[in-house]
């Protein structure tokens, strides 16, 4: 996965922005997308809204497809907004509290339990219709094992703990580029343009 610029990432977390802005405000998807070339091509990305002091409020991804990273992040943010199971949908009267993280994940790859280091790797757990996704944050955060890691993504897909076993069940792995609005804002630029850094966190995956 090739690492995206600073002005890149500081356009995906105004798009996720506005997108958030917009799907609260007037229940809708935002028009008239960047159209930076870079962001243009295929991609996967989760896009996580949290409360003062870390508190998850919403996490919504998708996996890489055809579709552009900049739609997807665009979609992912509206959808983390109103759409998390988990949670009720935001208010307007959050928005000026949440801030925004965006995770871009790398393509899949199969990968077996001694390839897979925790807080490199997410994973991702699949056996029929059963899917679970877990971000690479998530292992760093609870210092999980690798094998543990797996035992959590295949409950999260709803099967058994150890359903990773299975020869019928797929694993794989992708790595994931993680920056938030905090990361801009705690950087101090020697020109104009905003910078970000990639940046372990925990984030919460759906």
């Amino acid at each position: 996965m090739s690492s995206l610029g600073s002005r890149d990432r500081q356009l995906l977390l105004a798009l996720a922005r506005r997108a958030v802005m917009r799907a609260v405000e007037f229940r809708e998807a935002i028009a008239n997308l960047p159209s930076e070339e870079t962001l243009q091509r295929p991609g996967g990305a989760f896009v996580t809204l949290r409360r003062p002091g870390g508190r998850l409020r919403g996490c919504i991804g998708q996996l890489p497809s055809n579709h552009p990273l900049i739609e997807v992040v665009a979609h992912c943010a509206k959808a983390a907004a109103l759409e998390d199971p988990r949670f009720r949908p935001l208010s307007p009267q959050e928005l000026d509290e949440i801030e925004i993280e965006i995770s871009v994940l790398s393509p899949l790859e199969p990968i077996a339990l001694h390839q897979i280091e925790p807080g490199k790797h997410g994973v991702v757990v699949t056996r029929g219709a059963h899917r679970g996704v877990l971000l690479p944050q998530v292992a760093a955060e609870y210092q999980w094992t690798a094998e543990r890691f797996l035992e959590e993504t295949c409950e999260k897909a709803g099967l058994e703990r150890d359903a990773w076993k299975d020869a019928e069940t797929c694993i794989e792995a992708f790595t994931a580029e993680v920056f938030s609005e905090s990361d801009l804002r705690s950087e101090a630029p020697s020109d104009p343009e905003p910078q970000g850094r990639a940046k372990p966190r925990y984030s919460s995956s759906t």
